[in-house]
């Protein structure tokens, strides 16, 4: 299912102008969300964050209309994952943006799949380092490349996602989420300024759920030597809610330890109020 120019079409095709800076320059941003019952888990945040990296980018996207398509496509099912894509628009030839930029938006909905939902993870350490030195390393763009890449030597491990370092040798974040790392009553997490992506789970986490939960929040470095000696491990996102780590190469880790399961249990019940459903509905 799809949204576009205020209007739900069923499928997935559109005509698209083949100058769309989308497409030639990955020059837009997106976001993912994840929808139960026809609401959008924290969808003020998700449309909040699509306009902040707009902005950062130097173009404009109306929050309605964002907001729109979100709730349009949401009430298309029962559990769907809601990707929000705007691109700058159509510019000429090279990379100095149009002076006056008409940007593109459209939104999918596709089924989202329930078992992925606080599901154990193992991440493969990629050498691609995260540059966090990108001011696009913090935001959600269209350049997956190297995500592309290292989800793809993951695979080819046996391990089911990347797990990225920066430049500096500071741990970042996974392909497709944030990492928390477990030691006593601490939860610690990479600051953004490692290159890391402003998640919105991420900011639950770290402004209710921890402490909810009676734990220390800190957004600092760390490196994967630290990370060797955490009492469990986590990644964060949109779909994937809380996945406990079960191993990080051949370092292996609890994904039933006492805390993560509170975590997951507050998630849990977080977005069942977002979207007035049962926790059961949730996972």
């Amino acid at each position: 299912m799809l949204w576009h120019d205020g209007r739900l079409i069923d499928g997935t095709t559109l005509p698209f102008d083949l100058t769309d800076r989308g497409l030639t320059l990955a020059d837009g941003v997106f976001d993912t969300a994840l929808a139960l019952a026809g609401r959008v888990a924290f969808a003020d945040a998700h449309v909040a964050r699509l306009v902040a990296s707009a902005e950062a980018l130097g173009f404009s996207v109306p929050a309605d209309a964002a907001r729109t398509a979100m709730h349009a496509l949401a009430a298309t099912g029962d559990r769907l994952a809601i990707r929000t894509t705007v691109t700058r628009g159509i510019g000429p030839r090279g990379l100095a943006p149009p002076p006056d930029p008409r940007p593109t938006l459209f939104a999918t909905a596709a089924v989202s799949d329930r078992r992925i939902a606080f599901a154990p993870l193992r991440l493969w350490p990629t050498a691609i380092a995260r540059n966090e030195t990108s001011p696009l390393a913090r935001l959600k763009t269209l350049g997956y490349g190297d995500a592309i890449l290292a989800a793809r030597d993951a695979r080819a491990a046996g391990f089911d996602e990347a797990l990225f370092c920066n430049t500096r040798r500071h741990l970042a974040c996974a392909g497709t989420g944030n990492v928390f790392a477990l030691f006593g009553d601490r939860l610690v997490t990479p600051p953004l300024g490692d290159g890391v992506l402003a998640g919105i789970v991420r900011a639950v986490v770290i402004a209710e759920l921890a402490p909810a939960c009676g734990l220390a929040c800190e957004e600092r470095s760390a490196t994967r030597a630290e990370l060797r000696r955490a009492d469990a491990v986590l990644v964060t996102n949109s779909l994937r809610l809380v996945a406990p780590v079960a191993a990080i190469g051949d370092t292996a880790y609890a994904t039933d330890h006492p805390v993560l399961m509170r975590l997951i249990a507050a998630l849990r019940d977080r977005v069942a109020a977002e979207c007035g459903v049962p926790a059961s509905v949730v996972a």
